[in-house]
């Protein structure tokens, strides 16, 4: 269990029993981490199912109150259930008085009646509620309420994956890469938790609104719970997988595949890109600017980074010019070298 809490150096040399002994120990903690963090979140399921299906009940909540929908007629008749009773209510009070002119015996009956009339009004919800994920089957709540855990334990047991993922690979490195991956590794889950921040406070409930209000006078609208969170988690690991742009960028740099000056020249196209990714994702214009607003940020972040980083690119010295000799431009000594093999002038080939 030793290899799995610390590295191998570089200059160790292991078996290749060795190194798949390595690699078993590690995925047994990955797997005992992801069980611990499973457990966890299955028994803290209701307070993960409230958090997954917020966007949901908040963006339906407002068309709900307005009467649309099979949900929203419900809580038009619910409400006018509820003024129904305080009416019937406040007549039978009227009626029970002693000036109301009924006789005596009347009048206690009706007084009998109001307790029961009152509990039977406080069971109606006196506030609408916005819109939950349905279930078909008899067992799809239970499956639906394991597949939420198994996301949450897969995000909370990130980092102690990405740490062994990191220990394993570590000894392939030299000290300078090494240098160079560290925080690289060390950015990916930062990066990928505010990506799925982003996810689920802009995008999520910018993509519910849409599609719950589309064509919605033709359609009635009900959400299933698995649909719903295989939704919710493509756009979540989708936007965290876009926020490693800044972790692809700085690679690049730093292996010399771009430079900061091609970044700032290419501006306009990362620009467009990200018009076209945020156009891509669900919502309305507003959501549009919202969505592009931070990605062409960590473009410009990337940049700022990227020159802190980026190779220095090496000036090669000025041959030295013999005297008598006039200095010509590299294709046109190329040119004239073979012109004078062609012409068998050339020096060499005459020797």
């Amino acid at each position: 269990m030793a290899t799995a809490i610390r590295t191998i150096g570089h200059e160790e040399r292991l078996s290749l029993v060795d190194h798949l002994e390595e690699l078993r120990t590690r995925l047994i903690v990955c797997a005992i981490a992801l069980a611990l963090a499973f457990g966890l979140c299955l028994w803290q399921n209701h307070a993960l199912l409230r958090f997954i299906n917020a966007p949901l009940d908040n963006q339906t909540r407002a068309k709900v109150e307005h009467g649309e929908g099979p949900l929203g007629q419900a809580a038009l008749a619910q409400q006018g259930l509820l003024r129904l009773g305080d009416q019937t209510e406040a007549i039978a009070r009227l009626l029970a008085a002693p000036t109301s002119g009924l006789p005596a015996p009347t009048r206690a009956r009706l007084l009998a009646q109001l307790p029961a009339l009152r509990a039977d009004l406080a069971k109606i919800p006196r506030t609408s509620q916005g819109e939950k994920p349905i279930t078909l089957g008899i067992g799809e709540p239970f499956t639906s309420t394991l597949t939420v855990a198994l996301y949450f334990a897969l995000l909370l047991a990130l980092p102690v994956i990405l740490f062994e993922l990191y220990g394993f690979l570590l000894p392939a490195f030299n000290p300078s890469e090494r240098r160079l991956a560290l925080p690289l590794l060390l950015a990916i889950p930062f990066l990928f938790v505010l990506g799925a921040a982003f996810g689920y406070l802009v995008v999520l409930p910018a993509g519910v609104r849409f599609f719950q209000n589309f064509n919605s006078s033709e359609f009635n609208s009900f959400v299933q719970a698995g649909q719903y969170y295989r939704f919710a988690a493509t756009i979540l690991l989708a936007m965290g997988l876009v926020f490693q742009v800044p972790v692809a960028i700085l690679a690049a740099v730093r292996l010399g595949i771009v430079t900061p000056a091609q970044l700032r020249r290419n501006r306009r196209y990362a620009l467009l890109a990200c018009a076209v990714l945020a156009a891509i994702l669900p919502g309305d214009l507003v959501t549009l600017a919202l969505e592009m607003i931070p990605l062409y940020a960590l473009f410009e972040v990337s940049i700022l980074l990227a020159a802190l980083i980026a190779r220095p690119v090496p000036v090669a010295a000025p041959a030295p010019v013999e005297a008598g000799v006039a200095s010509v431009a590299p294709g046109d000594a190329r040119e004239r070298s073979v012109h004078a093999i062609i012409d068998h002038t050339d020096p060499e080939l005459t020797d």
